[in-house]
């Protein structure tokens, strides 16, 4: 197995403390009925059976649900993008980051968890509340249909098909590596955060062309700007597509 170029050193040196700032204007929060309505269609349009997630990013390594059975999925017409602009959590207003979603096209490896037998309504609920807080954000979560060795299934998917304000589709690799290096909220850094998932993707065996290449222009980004001080400056966002 090749040894990653974004070690944990290097993403030591990304980390700087910052204070929450709390969330920015703009964005309508979701109500807690509004969750419960929301939660009960996503259920309705549930398959028989038990209930899966599939997770691309953070999912994997911070799932903060229980599982009774993980397993490699593949999801076509789907792939991993640094796209979603951040001035909170993994970024700031002075140095925003990116976090990753799933934009339109190619195809997407990851792991599926299944949920202890259960009400899907409330399982489904939580899992919201823990990945989303506004109605702009609600077009995003969707069932995805995934191949698994053992055939198709569909599971629950969040952040896939962003689009509209707060979100940078499409950008060059050397241009997200700029930003990831630099860019670092009150949950962590944005290299950190490319870290957690290669290495953890890793483990599962899979190899995402794109984040492997990502991670190596992260290091070099983060070398440059640490071992002989060029390249340190603030990297904007581009405008919201």
């Amino acid at each position: 197995m090749r040894q990653m170029s974004l070690t944990a050193e290097l993403v030591a040196l990304c980390h700087r403390d910052e204070a929450d700032p709390g969330p920015s204007g703009g964005w309508t929060q979701l109500s807690d009925e509004d969750f419960r309505v929301l939660s009960a269609r996503l259920a309705d349009e549930a398959d028989a059976g038990p209930l899966w997630v599939f997770a691309y990013g953070s999912l994997i390594w911070k799932p903060a649900f229980e599982s009774v059975e993980r397993q490699r999925a593949t999801a076509h017409g789907w792939h991993r993008s640094f796209c979603i602009d951040m001035v909170r959590w993994r970024g700031s207003v002075a140095q925003p980051g990116l976090m990753m979603a799933l934009e339109r096209g190619g195809r997407c490896d990851g792991v599926i968890y299944r949920l202890p037998e259960g009400e899907k309504t409330a399982q489904i609920e939580r899992l919201l509340r823990r990945e989303i807080d506004d109605h702009e954000s609600v077009a995003s979560v969707r069932w995805v249909s995934v191949r698994t060795a053992q055939g198709h299934l569909r599971a629950l998917g969040f952040w896939v098909g962003v689009t509209g304000r707060g979100t940078s589709l499409g950008q060059p690799l050397d241009r997200v590596a700029r930003v990831l290096a630099r860019a670092c909220g009150h949950v962590g850094s944005g290299a950190e955060y490319l870290y957690n998932t290669v290495s953890h993707l890793e483990e599962f065996g899979i190899r995402d062309r794109n984040l492997w290449r990502l991670q190596q222009l992260v290091a070099d980004e983060i070398r440059s700007i640490h071992g002989n001080g060029r390249g340190g400056g603030l990297i904007p966002v581009s405008p919201s597509s």
